[in-house]
């Protein structure tokens, strides 16, 4: 996963994901790739489309 230029920040992925595996940076939130497990719910809640699956 990756937030993209797209994010405006607004926390929803944040409350969403079980793992707690965004954090703000910068104005803008990143993914901790060690902690994300790839559930995808951060991206069906993402009103900006600003989550990118990164292919493996």
């Amino acid at each position: 996963m990756a937030v993209t230029s797209s994010c405006t920040a607004c926390g929803a992925c944040l409350l969403t994901c079980p793992e707690h595996a965004l954090r703000p940076q910068g104005g803008t939130l990143v993914v901790l790739g060690d902690t994300c497990t790839g559930c995808l719910e951060c991206v069906e809640v993402c009103p900006a489309d600003a989550i990118a699956v990164l292919a493996r």
